[in-house]
């Protein structure tokens, strides 16, 4: 008798492409029997760790505004001076974000990578030195400007690297790992709650170089993508890593000859046809495009409300009753593990699903429940009645499981998958300035207006809420099925079939024509 809880297999075609599905639809074993897959998503979690280096910064900020040493050291910030110490990280990942490009596209991903992490751990040790708000000040700006270099080659250098059918999972993965940083610094800050000297708060922040010192123990044995190596003319490098880590060792793979053509067929044409100046985001009707959802999403995924939550969660649960420091370390705790556990959850369902059904349900279920929390939090402003307190407490999660099951996924990989090779490292530039921006204004606003309106600023992003929905609808489209070179062919017409293409370095040439994606063929699930 069948399981009722068995799912059917997602059709090969909805992951990877009609090129390369025909190539891969008759390989059937399991990932996790392939030493080089296994040891490729092993090194890929090397990247994947730069998320969580963000998501600690996220909820130690949280975590040390409920500590009365930290508040005691920095003379009791709140309003203007608070929303400006959050700030000041997001002014440094602005400018970090305009030099990740540039380092991203002429140094590679990987030596971006190096570059950002040995910079947050230099900046994690003047933070956790500080002595007054101006230290504190700086190593913020200093952390946010190397953090976001090693944030934006990241998940480039996952896109570009992963196996086929894995890109789209671990594109997602990326960003639930904020969640993975968060639950170490929240639990961190609630285990020392209750020490009274300033270690209370230096040995959180020290604990911030823990992903990024981890990450460089492993460096060594990470590759360079591919696809960058390719650009630079470096064909046999690219040619070596993919036969290793793609095929297994093989020499003659076929999915290696294929992913190689589609490579270099795709960036020969972005060379021949295309400048790589930052014009190119908006000169064409497909880049266009592009540049309105990297921006949208960027803002959408800042100010749906979320924000409140992840760097003033101590003001919102002042305004239900919840002000105790170790009530608030704990229940901050217990909410970054559930979003850590809903977004992996999320990111495994992005070839199954897709990316705009994700979206589409994720804001209409922000909307719902930020409604629903800002009606309880009036009612307990005007009543004080526990139960309504109970019942935003409880919408939060609900909030957060919506927001999990879209924007925390997809918010960096959809941005990383929809821009062509040539682009980008500058289409992430433009998405993760405007985090930044988005994050810079929040800080000042958000600090100011729950301390002066309390529960009736939720409307402001109620109204917003109502507004992604609509964006999402009618601007967002669908990307699964399609290979990260397939893609171009949504937003700049299906005009861009492969031609043959000689490859040098050990591989035959091959002619890789377009192939029918009606096929009924499936694979296990990764």
């Amino acid at each position: 008798m069948k399981s009722p809880f068995t799912f059917k297999a997602t059709p090969i075609e909805d992951v990877v492409g009609s090129k390369l599905a025909p190539i891969m639809k008759n390989d059937t074993t399991p990932w996790y029997k392939k030493h080089h897959l296994i040891m490729l998503n092993l090194l890929l979690l090397i990247p994947i760790m730069s998320s969580g280096t963000n998501g600690y910064d996220g909820s130690l900020m949280n975590g040390l505004q409920s500590l009365e040493t930290w508040r005691h050291q920095f003379g009791h910030p709140q309003g203007t001076m608070l929303g400006f110490v959050n700030a000041a990280q997001c002014f440094g990942a602005l400018m970090g974000s305009l030099m990740a490009s540039w380092f991203a596209d002429h140094l590679g991903r990987k030596k971006s990578l190096v570059f950002g992490l040995f910079g947050i751990v230099i900046a994690t040790i003047i933070q956790s030195t500080s002595k007054g708000l101006g230290q504190l000040i700086a190593s913020r700006w200093i952390l946010g400007s190397f953090g976001q270099v090693a944030m934006q080659a990241s998940p480039m250098l996952i896109a570009e690297l992963a196996y086929p059918s894995h890109r789209g999972k671990l594109t997602a993965v990326f960003n639930t790992f904020f969640y993975a940083g968060a639950i170490l610094a929240s639990w961190t800050c609630y285990g020392v709650s209750k020490k009274t000297s300033s270690w209370g708060w230096r040995i959180p922040t020290l604990l911030q170089m823990g992903y990024p010192l981890l990450q460089i123990c492993f460096l060594y044995f990470l590759p360079e993508s591919p696809r960058w190596l390719i650009a630079h003319d470096r064909h046999n490098e690219a040619i070596q890593i993919l036969v290793k880590y793609h095929g297994g060792g093989n020499e003659d793979s076929e999915l290696v000859k294929a992913e190689i053509g589609e490579i270099t067929e795709a960036i020969e044409m972005d060379k021949q046809s295309k400048s790589t100046s930052w014009l190119q985001l908006v000169k064409t009707p497909g880049n266009r495009k592009r540049t309105y959802i990297a921006i949208t999403i960027a803002i959408a995924s800042q100010w749906a409300g979320n924000a409140v939550i992840s760097y003033y969660f101590t003001l919102v649960l002042d305004t239900i009753g919840y002000t105790g420091p170790t009530t608030q370390t704990l229940i901050n705790g217990l909410l970054q593990i559930f979003n850590f556990i809903v977004a992996v959850g999320a990111s495994l369902m992005v070839d199954r699903v897709g990316r705009r059904g994700l979206l589409l349900t994720s804001s209409i279920g922000m909307l719902v429940s930020y409604i629903i929390w800002t009606v309880l939090s009036q009612r307990f402003e005007s009543t004080h009645t526990k139960g309504y307190g109970q019942g935003v407490l409880a919408f939060i999660f609900i909030y957060f499981f919506c927001y999990d099951i879209g924007y925390t996924p997809l918010v960096v990989a959809y941005p990383s998958e929809i821009f062509p090779f040539y682009l980008r490292a500058k289409g992430l530039t433009v998405s993760n300035a405007s985090v930044q921006m988005s994050l810079i204004v929040g800080g000042f606003c958000n600090s100011i207006a729950m301390t002066n309106l309390g529960w009736k600023y939720y409307i402001v992003f109620c109204v917003l809420d109502f507004l992604i929905v609509l964006n999402v609808y009618f601007f967002y489209p669908e990307t699964k099925g399609y290979s990260l070179e397939e893609i171009v062919q949504i937003f700049d017409g299906d005009d861009t079939d492969s031609v043959d293409v000689e490859i040098a370095g050990g591989l035959n040439s091959g002619s890789f024509e377009k192939h029918d994606s009606s096929s009924n063929s499936e694979f296990a699930s990764f």
